[in-house]
């Protein structure tokens, strides 16, 4: 049962979709207001943490589930895509020293701070093609679905912990 979850997890979150960044090189300041510790509770009970840290001006690291033996790692950036704001993740490993299989490693994401909740949605891979052969065909076909109510996928809402 437990690697079953494992596996969900990993085609929820790592299973990434894209094979090209959005943005080689980050560019953009990050967003002090999601760095820290997040958690929230899955329809089974269970507790799910999410760590957002500074990495760089520009670059986070992000552990999902953190804190756990199966947690998952990416770099991220702030990126800016059909006038939408966007987290760029890349996994880049696990807990357990794994890399990843392949080379879709890449995930986007929006993303909304209210007091101490982060409201999280990725791309909607359904919808934006896993097939972009480079950064601007990938921005094009977000641009060219971004005004779909499906462009992101169900949100995952987290609170943030307190010290």
């Amino acid at each position: 049962m437990k690697k079953l979850m494992v596996i969900v997890a990993c085609g929820v979150l790592v299973g990434c979709d894209y094979t090209v960044p959005l943005v080689k090189t980050p560019e953009m300041g990050i967003d002090s207001g999601i760095v820290g510790l997040w958690q929230r509770s899955k329809e089974d009970g269970q507790m799910e943490s999410l760590l957002v840290l500074p990495l760089s001006k520009q670059e986070y690291m992000v552990s999902f589930p953190a804190g756990s033996k199966d947690a998952m790692f990416a770099r991220a950036c702030l990126c800016r895509s059909a006038d939408k704001t966007l987290v760029q993740l890349e996994w880049f490993g696990t807990a357990q020293a794994k890399l990843p299989e392949g080379n879709r490693v890449f995930q986007f994401a929006a993303y909304s701070v209210a007091g101490d909740t982060i409201t999280i949605r990725l791309l909607n891979a359904d919808l934006v093609k896993k097939d972009a052969k480079s950064s601007a065909e990938l921005a094009g076909a977000i641009a060219d679905n971004k005004d779909k109510p499906d462009l992101f996928r169900n949100e995952m809402v987290f609170k943030k912990l307190k010290n």
